[in-house]
C-alpha cells in the first residue's frame, strides 16, 4: 500500500461550514509551521462555490491555501503537487473525478507526493478515491461499486449514518463480494492512515465515528473498531 499519510473524511468539514477541528487536524499532520494546502475540486467540476468555501475556511487557519484547476488553464501538475504540504480533495462525483485524473495521469504524482511526506486527504469523493474501491452515488440510478486508486486496501463508504440506504447497500455489496470488506465513515468523522494502516479515528462532532464493515458469522456487519486510537475534536 501507499507509504505516507492519508486522511479520509466522511462528510462535513469546510464543505458544510462545520467541524473546523477536522480541517485543522489535517493541517497539523503535515508538521509544517505554515503548511501549504492545495485543494483539488475535480469532483465538483472546479465549482466556484466550492472553491469559495475552501478559501473561506482555510484562509482563517494557519496555512497557505491554493487550488489546482483541471477545467481551466492548468499549471504544471508535478510542480504544483510537490510544492504542497497537504493535498485536500473535495467531494462530488467520484466516477467523473477519477476519469479526469486518469486523463491527466495524476495518480502517480499523488502516490509520489505521499512517499515524499505530503499528506493526502479529502472528503466524500475525496475520501473514496484513495481506496481499492468504494460505494458511490455518481449515477442517478442509485448506489453502486466503483474501482478507485488502490492507495489503501479495501472499500470505503462516506456519509454512512446520514444518508438512507447507504449502510444496507454497502453491507449487501460486500456480502455478494461486489466490494471487498472495508470501512464506513460518518459525516464529521475521519480515518487517519499511516503507511496503509488505520492508526487513528477522529470525531469532529458528537457521535461521529468510523466502522469496520466485514463478514461475520451472522453475515456482514458494521461495527466499531477495537484497539484504534480515537481523537475527539467535538467543540
Amino acid at each position: 500500500m501507499t507509504k505516507g499519510q492519508i486522511i479520509a473524511i466522511g462528510g462535513g468539514g469546510f464543505s458544510e461550514g462545520s467541524e473546523p477541528g477536522l480541517d485543522a487536524y489535517v493541517l497539523e499532520q503535515s508538521g509544517a509551521n505554515i503548511p501549504k494546502v492545495g485543494f483539488i475540486g475535480t469532483a465538483s467540476g472546479d465549482a466556484e462555490r466550492y472553491l469559495l468555501k475552501f478559501y473561506s475556511r482555510f484562509s482563517q487557519l494557519n496555512c497557505t491555501p491554493s487550488h489546482l484547476p483541471l477545467f481551466r488553464r492548468t499549471p504544471n501538475l508535478a510542480d504544483w503537487i510537490m510544492a504542497q504540504d497537504v493535498i485536500f480533495v473535495g467531494g462530488g462525483n467520484t466516477f467523473s473525478m477519477l476519469a479526469v485524473w486518469q486523463a491527466w495521469e495524476l495518480a502517480p504524482l499523488l502516490k509520489e507526493a505521499a512517499a515524499q511526506g505530503i499528506v493526502l486527504s479529502g472528503i466524500s469523493a475525496g475520501a473514496n478515491c484513495w481506496f481499492e474501491s468504494c460505494l458511490t452515488d455518481a449515477k442517478a440510478d442509485g448506489f453502486g461499486p466503483l474501482q478507485c486508486l488502490n492507495f489503501l486496501s479495501g472499500s470505503c463508504c462516506p456519509h454512512y449514518s446520514s444518508e438512507i440506504g447507504r449502510q444496507q447497500v454497502f453491507e449487501n455489496l460486500i456480502d455478494i463480494e461486489a466490494l471487498p470488506p472495508g470501512i464506513a465513515i460518518d459525516d464529521g468523522a475521519a480515518a487517519h492512515f499511516i503507511d496503509g494502516q488505520l492508526t487513528r479515528i477522529i470525531s469532529g462532532t458528537e457521535g461521529a465515528t468510523v466502522y469496520s464493515v466485514a463478514p461475520s458469522p451472522t453475515g456482514v456487519t458494521s461495527k466499531l473498531f477495537d484497539g484504534i486510537e480515537r481523537v475527539n475534536l467535538t467543540i
